[in-house]
């Protein structure tokens, strides 16, 4: 079989007629740009791998997509890619009904190789970092009735930040007034005897 995989030549098959000749077109310019490339179904969609994913490329019932796992980090003087914004979800160039959609083969032959080079060097993408969690204020009324039960405020002054902000996410979450203030007795209770707002879960 080589660097072929027969579960792709099945998902080709399978594929809508337009995509037909759009997927066989760039396994074809994968495969001649890098042999070295393998082919395997992640997540029901092709990809070709070489020390990682390179591309992948998908069928879709009125578009095709073709991306690179790392297409942030490929250069691209000429802006074909598309790595932000709504398009980005349809792969690295929007989405594909045509082969004339594709930019031209020695352009994707080119992020092919560099996208190679980069899981050669084992670079990898930085991922953006965790937006700050908006602050959560204690309501009044829950404020009051831990003042008015010694033992729950002692052991909620004890709390990791993170515990105190499970139970009011909790009272944040609720529906309705009705159940907020249910949630809130009910976190009375168990703040009184120490314990967190997901016990019952450790």
């Amino acid at each position: 079989m080589g660097q072929y995989n027969e579960r792709v030549d099945a998902y080709i098959a399978k594929s809508a007629d337009f995509a037909k000749p759009i997927l066989i077109h760039i396994r074809e310019l994968v495969h001649r740009a890098a042999p070295e490339l393998t082919e395997i179904i992640k997540w029901g969609f092709p990809f070709f791998d070489y020390k990682g994913p390179v591309c992948q490329m998908a069928a879709f019932k009125q578009h095709c997509a073709f991306g690179f796992w790392k297409e942030k980090m490929l250069s691209d003087p000429r802006g074909y890619l598309k790595v932000d914004g709504e398009e980005s979800s349809a792969g690295s160039f929007g989405q594909i009904v045509s082969l004339s959609d594709l930019p031209p083969d020695e352009v994707l032959i080119d992020f092919i190789h560099q996208a190679i080079a980069i899981n050669e060097k084992g670079l990898k993408v930085e991922k953006k970092p965790a937006a700050p969690k908006a602050e959560l204020s204690m309501p009044p009324e829950f404020e009051k009735m831990l003042i008015g039960n010694s033992v729950a405020i002692g052991h909620y002054e004890n709390f990791s930040p993170s515990k105190k902000r499970e139970y009011l996410e909790w009272f944040a979450e609720a529906k309705s007034e009705a159940t907020r203030e249910k949630r809130m007795e009910q976190a009375l209770e168990w703040i009184a005897e120490g314990k967190s707002r997901h016990w019952k879960y450790q």
